[in-house]
């Protein structure tokens, strides 16, 4: 059988739905999966064993080009890929219009939720197979039983099975560490400064290296001030690849609601995920190690809830 899952972004949302690769390996044995992902996530389900072969889009970058030569030329090379060969099945994990539209470029029937399950209810006029799957559920579970429902196997009850495969570390201190992802898209999800710092020089007293991780120059700027107060590390630029090598070898992770704070969490590491402006029940922290969520919609915790937190999962 051969399976196209489409789920382009965010980063966060890849990782949610990477339980289904198991789930469908369990009981199609020998299915060839592909996955159709933003360039810039791509390095996710490269990094699952039963994951065939990626193909990265660049939607983000296309969309702000969509009348130039080249987003033309690039959007006609996708698209002929995504129609070279037949699929068994093109399984929409998204459920936006944007990915809808995508799993209708390839070769083979599109399934994906119905109108009352979908995030944006126009996609499901895209899909030939169609499911009703709770919106007040957890999306690592929203995705597992789209699966299960569009394959025709029982829905899942064990805990899921992310499958991530640790990359071979490149940067990275040679004592135990731990990691602070202090950053976010949004300012809302911030948390203070000097809550980080405290957390930073708990994890230093415990025999840990704190490595406070960036991504942007701005962001840069907030973890070196973070790392000089706590005696911790800040690494160079990284790619997502090699950021999941760090991710995977840390001793604890403390972060704020992001996606590379829910890789750590897939990786198995003991991650305590920071949410200040929404709650994290559909979205809450999950993985096969210690995690925990703390905080919500108008409920920033404090500096003494996340250290007792992660005193108790260092325990």
């Amino acid at each position: 059988m051969r399976l196209l899952i489409v789920k382009t972004s965010s980063m966060g949302d890849v990782v949610h739905a990477l339980p289904v690769v198991a789930d469908v390996l369990r009981h199609h044995p020998g299915a060839q999966i592909e996955w159709l992902v933003e360039t810039a996530f791509a390095a996710i389900p490269q990094l699952h064993p039963g994951v065939r072969r990626v193909l990265p889009m660049s939607w983000r970058k296309w969309r702000r080009a969509l009348l130039s030569g080249p987003t033309w030329k690039a959007i006609g090379e996708l698209r002929a890929e995504l129609k070279r060969e037949p699929y068994d099945l093109v399984l929409d994990l998204q459920g936006l219009l944007k990915s809808a539209l995508w799993a209708r470029q390839a070769q083979g029937p599109v399934a994906g939720y119905d109108r009352k399950s979908a995030r944006e209810p126009a996609a499901a006029w895209f899909y030939q197979r169609r499911a009703a799957v709770g919106r007040d559920l957890h999306a690592v579970q929203r995705c597992r039983m789209l699966a299960a429902s569009a394959l025709g196997y029982p829905v899942p009850s064990d805990a899921p099975d992310f499958g991530l495969r640790a990359p071979a570390q490149g940067w990275g201190p040679k004592t135990p560490y731990a990691v602070l992802i202090p950053n976010a898209s949004r300012k809302e999800k911030l948390w203070p400064e000097r809550h980080w710092v405290s957390v930073g020089k708990r994890l230093h007293e415990r025999g840990l290296v704190p490595i406070v991780l960036w991504g942007a120059d701005s962001e840069q700027t907030l973890a070196e001030r973070i790392a000089a107060d706590c005696d911790g590390d800040v690494p160079p630029f990284l790619r997502v690849g090699e950021m999941a090598a760090v991710l995977a070898g840390a001793q604890q992770v403390v972060g704020l609601d992001t996606g590379f704070t829910h890789l750590a969490a897939a990786f198995g590491r003991p991650t305590i995920g920071i949410y200040c402006d929404h709650e994290p029940g559909l979205a809450g922290i999950t993985g096969p190690g210690r995690v925990a969520s703390i905080g919500g919609k108008w409920q920033v915790p404090s500096r003494n809830d996340v250290l007792a937190l992660l005193e108790q999962q260092m325990g």
